[in-house]
């Protein structure tokens, strides 16, 4: 049952779990329209370079393509160690991350996830701007709703039995996500380390005050 805490927050109880290792390599995957000048992703950056130094940081500019996304990143970290390795991703982000973490058994962190992006973004076929730098504009393309499905259909398969290890998976949702229904977010997020905010949006403005929570979960080395 969740457990009340503060304003109405409330965190999923979990059985103990061993300790995972520390984390050595830490890649953050911003979502649709988003970039890696996003707040979250800029305070997640200041204090993995102010605290953790010598953790391997990456937070790549994603293309508008699912596949070329999910290529992109599955070949810079081809090279991580899993068992010292983790994600967060954001909204779109966090469906890549999720994807990506049930595929290499790696940490991962969920910020307001996108839980079913094909049917979502299908409205959303055509020219775009990006949120960060309106001048920057590019081109959703039908192939690519296609190209979500698929990657839905592979993480179904893989999430499809499989017991989620509560020190792998964290997530914060938000009641008051404007663009994401948190009722959705909660199921796709079962089996790990839940917060639901009572409020709070979908960019999650209120997140400095959950950043030390993400880095308690994400035991980075050093």
């Amino acid at each position: 049952m969740p457990t009340p805490s503060r304003a109405g927050r409330h965190t999923v109880a979990m059985p103990p779990a061993t300790a995972q290792p520390d984390t050595t390599h830490l890649l953050y995957l911003h979502g649709f329209r988003s970039s890696p000048g996003s707040t979250k992703a800029r305070l997640v950056a200041e204090r993995v370079q102010r605290a953790h130094p010598g953790v391997t940081w990456w937070c790549p500019q994603l293309p508008p393509s699912p596949a070329a996304a999910m290529a992109l990143v599955r070949e810079g970290t081809a090279a991580w160690p899993a068992e010292h390795s983790a994600v967060i991703g954001s909204s779109l982000g966090g469906f890549y991350a999720r994807h990506l973490g049930l595929a290499r058994a790696w940490k991962r962190a969920l910020l307001n996830p996108a839980v079913h992006p094909a049917r979502d973004l299908a409205r959303h076929i055509g020219e775009q701007t990006a949120w960060h730098d309106p001048e920057q504009r590019f081109f959703f393309e039908p192939a690519f709703v296609d190209e979500l499905r698929q990657l839905e259909t592979e993480m179904d398969r893989m999430a499809a039995g499989a017991q989620i290890h509560p020190g792998l998976q964290f997530a914060l949702i938000a009641r008051g996500d404007e663009v994401l229904d948190w009722r959705e977010m909660q199921d796709f997020c079962a089996g790990g380390q839940l917060t639901v905010l009572p409020g709070s949006d979908h960019a999650i403005t209120d997140f400095p005050e959950h950043i030390d929570a993400l880095m308690d979960f994400l035991r980075l080395a050093g």
